[in-house]
């Protein structure tokens, strides 16, 4: 009966761990289907709309029927909605999708783990992160975060020798050409970055006054869809861009709809609600290491020394952040977690994120 008290309990301490591996997972595999999906024509703009919209019909029942005590949705909120969905979805998938066109993928997806970074030096600017210079967990955090950021910076400028492939490709893509232009598709990706970074940080100030995961998950893929949808009419004229069969570009929007939209997006909300931002961006490391290895391993793309040296710097940096947190969050005298407020705190702190909203607003 212990080991099962132990285990219940090991569980329940590393379950947001597992649920953002698990997600990391999800995102690694929509990379291959995505690549497959627009090799084959399919627009990246048109498929961002279907896969939202795709994502809020599949969250809908859910948001529906297991929070009915969900909070009251007035026109501040659904504005702050508006602009969550804006961040995280349209704005910030439309020029990541669009810089692929200029740059490459190495590049996007490396460029991609600087999310992290910025999102702590962000929630550290307003507060929303807590730091102490002089206690281990402090540290480790700040030195756990400067070493994912160095192995980021390797995996991205330096390439090494390659690897030897031991076997031949177990499944071939077709690739795809791509039209170079550094400057133009370096300023969209690191835009891009930035309000990825924003995003983040916006869900865990929503969250505190929309604690409602599913719900919250539904609006921003019906919104970002929209927001898509018109950006998208604007650039795809074409009915044929809009048309779907049968074939891989179908399966891409359903799997990245209820995958990635829906679930992950929830899994993510979650762990923001319990464990900061910054604890659900340090994971997004783990998906280009997994892009890595899988492709070598089965497409047979080359795998450069300098992505394993720094993929390995990366998982010690997330190691050390984690751990930091992880002390953040045990009940003793030192800890970092804030304790319960006063009725009148809570009203004041309600007010204050108010005004954050309005001011992004």
């Amino acid at each position: 009966m212990n080991k099962l008290f132990q285990m219940g309990g090991m569980y329940k301490r590393l379950k947001a761990h597992l649920l953002m591996t698990l997600a990391q997972i999800g995102y690694t595999l929509l990379y291959f289907i995505t690549e497959a999906s627009f090799n084959r024509g399919m627009n990246p703009h048109v498929y961002i709309t279907y896969r939202h919209v795709v994502g809020g019909f599949v969250m809908l029942p859910f948001a529906y029927f297991l929070e009915r005590m969900r909070p009251k949705l007035t026109w501040a909120l659904f504005w702050e909605i508006f602009v969550l969905s804006l961040l995280g979805v349209s704005l910030t998938l439309n020029m990541y999708f669009a810089s692929l066109k200029y740059t490459s993928p190495a590049f996007v997806s490396s460029m991609v783990n600087t999310i992290a970074s910025l999102t702590f030096v962000i929630a550290v600017l307003l507060r929303l992160e807590k730091l102490d210079f002089k206690s281990p967990r402090g540290i480790a955090k700040i030195v756990g975060t400067l070493v994912s950021l160095a192995g980021v910076t390797i995996m991205t400028l330096y390439k090494g020798p390659a690897v030897k492939n031991l076997w031949e490709a177990l499944i071939h893509i077709q690739g795809s050409v791509v039209h170079e232009s550094w400057v133009k598709g370096s300023i969209l990706t690191v835009v891009s970055c930035i309000t990825w970074s924003i995003w983040y940080i916006m869900q865990a100030v929503t969250l505190k006054r929309y604690p409602a995961q599913l719900s919250l998950t539904t609006w921003m893929n019906f919104v970002g869809g929209a927001q898509s949808a018109v950006f998208t009419v604007c650039v795809a004229h074409k009915p044929a861009d809009w048309a779907l069969r049968l074939d891989i570009n179908l399966w891409s929007i359903l799997y990245g709809g209820v995958v990635c939209s829906g679930l992950i997006i929830f899994i993510q909300l979650w762990c923001t609600k319990e464990k900061g931002p910054v604890f659900v961006t340090m994971f997004n490391p783990v998906a280009t290491i997994l892009v890595a290895v899988l492709a070598y391993v089965i497409f047979g793309e080359k795998l450069y020394t300098g992505s394993i040296t720094g993929g390995v710097i990366v998982i010690i940096g997330l190691y050390l952040v984690l751990w930091g947190k992880e002390k953040d969050l045990e009940p003793d005298g030192n800890s970092q977690k804030p304790a319960p407020l006063a009725n009148d705190e809570q009203k004041e702190a309600s007010n204050d994120s108010t005004i954050y909203i309005g001011g992004k607003v």
